[in-house]
């Protein structure tokens, strides 16, 4: 196939490229490739952006028209970026080209050819709130008692299953049985209420995120003169970050690429979101699905040390054969520190380790926004950021809330606070206001009803919870939740005074509000980590007492809000909201069997995507890279020693200098 031979668009100031000198040859092979299916395997830090750029460009400048190009991207602000830097380089205004994000891109062609399948021009996207408002409606309306039921999932946990199934392209039954295997006895219910649900969006002309998809998908199949013209319009379709789609995207663009102008640009080893539908498959069977297809490979990085890079490429050799493709980053940039891997006895020390070489790296010129570290869960943070605190070193979390600030750390506080305090109102609030039907006044009325009983009978709050006085006033919706809570709450006093507070903590897990998170989130299984990682800080207390005050005064300490994002501040962030960004200085922790790979993953057998997290880790470094690994973990139960990761076991150890903390002491 050729391309067109002119375009006659073309603006008068247009300047000439000099692609063969503003790129290198394996990024010019790339931008040149002939019309067909490609492939373009982009290495981390390699210039992945700059390829897809000069890519439209080399098009715009053989003749392709602006809107005969479909630039296909995950984040609106990347499609800005991408299509700006084309107009830069072109002067062809971005206004010209089809480019946005699968749901941008649905939406607008929804608009035009949405009535084929039901909907009207002038259909409304919900956001996520008020689709689970809507979900939350059509819920009740159909099984008044269903989201009553303490043991049953709540909306958003439904919503979640419904969306995964969607984006996955599974049934409801295939989902349940590969993700939520605990509520396999309500899985016609969920396919009843969500078929409900489909039908009452579509009465209202209203669509939800997935929709646009769904709806996209199910026109290019169900009328086939619409798919044949989008199929001729897009001349060349280019995919960005392409390792991140899920199974509905793919079908997508194999669909609207029937003539094979798909180039899909990604990195298999940057894979990291499977958990949420990203479907590794997908980059791996591409030649399959579109025979001709020819792949390049970009591996020369201009980010990192050769040194760094040396670590990175023995992870990609330690992937077992057919979990990626074979490639190997080669550096442009000079020779630095060899990565550096320090086995530490705990958290704290790990923690006073980074310290100390931050305030060498600082001496050296360097800043605290060019420094982050990163972990593979949340809870591996928690002794950073308060040895931090201590220090006065300002930091900012870019993966959400501070560990202390989670909502179901505080919700697990608060009952704790209760039991130590009955006056404390507040706490009361915090976890009785979680119960349906209970706001803040029914709350409040039943906090002095519990008090008043008990001054009554001669009993404590607590044994005041679930009397028939108090019962009569609470909520029916909430009467089963609320017995729950009076015997876990009843089940800790019984043990105040006679138990460490790391026993207390755990008892307090051990009740109610487990069942209640898991019902309640689709990554409950996280915050129970989280939540377990809480009572091993308690360890370091010996009263209950002490433990709620100081974790008052930490929350107080290490609050950022109202940091500017741009503040010279240290970066603590987890690896998945990493990906995507680089720092001259990484420091990882947390490199330990169990924490990284972590332990769910170990008793799944599901490692390779671990190993990919891990070069995504590593691939952030520009200058130097520090790993390191607690050799004792008192997190969650008793104190008990670790073994430092496999994925430090993968890799040639003359790749890496082992330090000992000793070692360190003047650095």
């Amino acid at each position: 196939m050729e391309f067109p031979s002119s375009w006659n668009e073309l603006p008068t100031d247009f300047i000439p490229i000099d692609f063969r000198n503003e790129l290198n040859d394996e990024q010019y092979a790339a931008v040149s490739a002939e019309p067909g299916p490609a492939l373009v395997l982009a290495g981390a830090g390699s210039g992945k952006t700059r390829t897809l750029t000069y890519r439209v460009a080399w098009l715009l400048t053989h003749g392709v028209q602006p809107g005969e190009i479909l630039l296909l991207t995950f984040t609106n602000k990347a499609a800005h970026e991408m299509l700006n830097r084309v107009e830069n380089l072109t002067n062809v205004s971005m206004r010209k080209f089809w480019g946005g994000t699968f749901h941008h891109i649905a939406q607008r062609i929804l608009r035009v050819h949405g009535k084929a399948i039901g909907l009207e021009p002038h259909f409304n996207i919900l956001d996520q709130s008020d689709a689970n408002s809507l979900l939350n409606a059509t819920i009740r309306e159909n099984d008044k008692d269903f989201l009553k039921n303490k043991d049953h999932p709540k909306v958003k946990v439904i919503s979640d299953i419904i969306s995964l199934a969607r984006n996955t392209l599974l049934s409801i039954d295939e989902t349940i049985d590969n993700k939520y295997p605990y509520f396999d006895y309500l899985t016609d219910k969920i396919k009843y209420f969500n078929s409900i649900y489909q039908e009452n969006k579509l009465k209202q002309q209203v669509v939800d995120f997935d929709d646009l998809l769904d709806h996209w998908l199910k026109l290019l199949r169900q009328d086939k003169s619409i798919a044949t013209q989008y199929q001729e319009r897009f001349k060349h379709i280019l995919v960005d970050e392409y390792q991140d789609t899920n199974k509905i995207q793919s079908e997508l663009i194999d669909l609207l690429g029937l003539n094979h102008q798909i180039m899909a640009v990604g990195d298999d080893a940057q894979c990291i979101y499977t958990w949420r539908g990203a479907n590794f498959e997908n980059i791996m069977t591409f030649s399959d699905r579109h025979p001709g297809t020819v792949i390049h490979k970009i591996e020369i990085n201009y980010r990192s040390t050769p040194e760094i890079l040396n670590l990175a490429n023995g992870i990609l050799s330690a992937q077992p054969l057919g979990m990626g493709y074979r490639k190997e980053l080669r550096a442009v940039r000079s020779s630095n520190l060899i990565p550096f891997v320090i086995p530490v006895i705990d958290g704290k020390k790990q923690a006073q380790f980074i310290m100390k070489r931050m305030e060498g790296l600082i001496d050296q010129g360097y800043q605290l926004s060019d420094m982050a570290v990163l972990y593979r869960a949340h809870h591996h943070a928690i002794d950073m950021q308060i040895e931090l605190s201590r220090a006065s070193i300002p930091f900012i979390i870019t993966s959400g809330v501070r560990f202390f600030e989670q909502s179901h750390i505080k919700d697990l506080v608060s009952q704790l606070a209760y039991v130590y305090n009955p006056q404390d109102i507040s706490a009361f609030q915090r976890f009785t206001c979680l119960l349906p039907r209970i706001g803040e006044r029914t709350s409040k009325r039943l906090h002095r009803l519990i008090i008043q009983e008990a001054s009554d009978r001669g009993i404590t709050p607590i044994q005041a919870f679930n009397v028939e006085e108090v019962m009569k006033k609470v909520p029916n919706d909430a009467q089963e939740n609320w017995h729950d809570i009076a015997y876990t709450l009843q089940d800790v006093a019984a043990v105040v005074g006679s138990q460490t507070p790391r026993e207390i903590v755990k008892i307090t897990i051990e009740g109610w509000y487990s069942s209640y998170i898991r019902n309640l989130y689709s990554n409950w299984s996280d915050r129970i980590d989280d939540l377990e990682s809480l009572a091993g800080f308690a360890h370091r207390f010996d009263d209950m007492t002490e433990l709620l005050s100081q974790l008052v005064l930490l929350n107080s300490e290490i609050s950022d809000r109202g940091i500017d994002p741009n503040f010279d501040a240290l970066r603590l962030t987890t690896v998945h909201q990493a990906k995507g960004l680089e720092f001259p200085i990484v420091f990882i922790i947390g490199l330990a069997e169990g924490l990284f790979p972590n332990k769910h993953a170990m008793e799944e057998d599901n490692l390779d995507e671990e190993r990919r997290l891990f070069y995504v880790a590593i691939t952030r470094a520009k200058d130097e890279l520090y790993l390191s690994y607690p050799m004792i973990n008192e997190h969650g139960g008793p104190s008990m020693r670790l073994k430092p990761s496999r994925f430090l076991d993968e890799l040639d150890h003359e790749h890496y200098e082992i330090l000992r903390i000793h070692e360190t002491a003047n650095w």
